[in-house]
């Protein structure tokens, strides 16, 4: 196995008994590395499971890999068995011996079968420290795939197992109150959920490597993290149906409570239209040349929904209930408003009307206070807008017209006779 002559000056005694200290400690780490490898836990499933995919291809790669690793390091070991044998013949080596030394340790005589594949490989020699290199490459490539894989299997399929169970617990809870698939969009929800779920539970089984993030700039084995993105998107559903029914549970705990607010509701709304209807009356009767507007009848068809609400609450239909409620209460609200701006849009010239009732007698108040209370001319003002206040049907607009009068007649009276020497009429 020797070369022409040893590659650099040949070394001394002590140099090759550190060479070789130095290789020993290498070949140990490496005899441990290769059989931690071999006691991987995650070794053992790839070895057991049925891959598909990405693990499939890298697996079969990573066992070429590993017995090309224990072809080289059964290399090295013989070759160090064979250096350490030459140096055991004498205690003071010759200067052949150092020189046949030396080119053991140092030249590239290491040579290092293959296997079907690694027809490149069969032709390289290596020396010691470059086989070394070697079978840390090796090594560092097989254990990524191995850690890696381990890695996927520990934290993805119990945590799918545990929202597993959690979405059979909030099936359960789904069912007592009527959200099934074809009858509610969060039982469809829910059957889609379960079916993610069992896929993705299987693809991590049979190709855990499709579901592994390599972090950024890190060479180190397993370097990296498992990747949830199907995982989280799968639980973030779940607890969105979770809230929805949970809404539907409270529906069922307060349903009553509800249903009775909104008879109020509805029953106020009913109320504030019949008063509106009897105030339209009045205007009409009492207020001349004013339009009224028309009064809608009573929310029948809010009460027909409100009926069928009573009859989900009744037939345990929770979740048919649920949104109807929802619709119920605003729509009770809205109706509720309008029956108060229909009851205030009616009475509107009623309130005109009082109000100029109570401006004409603040200004006749005004009128006697000021020493005018006996004037005819006011008197006269006063009572042509009296008249037309207080009789029926009441002109608005020819009495707002006739207390403006009386009302720039009393001013007239505090100012003093203006400059056109008389009053007008």
């Amino acid at each position: 196995m020797g070369v022409a002559g040893p590659p650099g000056p040949v070394m001394d005694r002590d140099e090759v008994d550190r060479a070789l200290a130095r290789l020993g400690a290498e070949h140990k780490a490496v005899e441990d590395s290769l059989l931690a490898l071999q006691d991987h836990a995650g070794r053992r499933l790839l070895e057991g499971a049925e891959l598909t995919g990405t693990t499939r291809e890298r697996w079969a790669a990573a066992e070429r890999t590993i017995t090309l690793l224990w072809n080289c390091f059964d290399a090295y070991t013989a070759a160090l068995r064979e250096v350490r044998e030459i140096r055991s013949r004498r205690k003071w080596p010759g200067r052949e011996e150092l020189a046949e030394l030396t080119d053991r340790l140092r030249g590239e005589v290491v040579h290092v079968p293959g296997g079907a594949g690694e027809e490149a490989l069969l032709a390289e020699r290596f020396t010691l420290e470059g086989l070394v290199r070697r079978m840390n490459g090796l090594y560092a490539a097989s254990l990524d795939v191995v850690v890696t894989a381990d890695a996927v299997w520990s934290a993805l399929p119990a945590r799918i197992d545990l929202l597993a169970a959690e979405l059979g617990r909030t099936r359960s809870l789904a069912h007592s109150v009527g959200v099934r698939p074809g009858e509610h969009p969060a039982g469809d929800e829910l059957e889609s959920i379960t079916a993610e779920l069992t896929a993705l539970r299987a693809s991590v089984i049979t190709d855990p490597l499709a579901f592994w993030r390599p972090a950024e700039g890190s060479s180190a084995p397993g370097g990296g993290r498992p990747d949830t993105l199907r995982y989280d998107r799968a639980a973030l559903a779940l607890e969105d149906v979770r809230r929805e029914i949970e809404a539907v549970l409270a529906v069922r705990q307060d349903a009553e409570e509800r249903l009775l607010r909104l008879r109020d509701v509805l029953s106020r709304a009913d109320r504030t239209l019949a008063e509106a209807r009897v105030a339209r009356g009045e205007v009409l009767a009492k207020i001349a040349a004013s339009e009224v507007p028309a009064v809608s009848g009573p929310p029948t068809a809010l009460q027909e929904r409100l009926q069928a609400a009573a009859d989900h609450r009744r037939h345990a239909r929770w979740h048919r209930l649920s949104p109807l409620l929802d619709a119920l209460e605003r729509e009770a609200e809205e109706e509720l408003l309008r029956a108060r701006d229909s009851l205030t849009a009616v009475t509107a010239p009623l309130a005109v009307r009082a109000e100029l009732r109570g401006r004409l007698d603040a200004y006749r108040a005004k009128a006697t206070r000021l020493g005018g209370g006996d004037d005819p001319f006011l008197t006269e003002r006063y009572d042509t807008a009296r008249r037309m206040l207080w009789s029926a049907p009441c002109d608005l607009r020819a009495a707002e017209q006739a207390v403006l009068r009386y009302q720039r007649a009393v001013a007239d009276v505090v100012s003093g006779p203006s400059d056109t020497g008389g009053r007008q009429w």
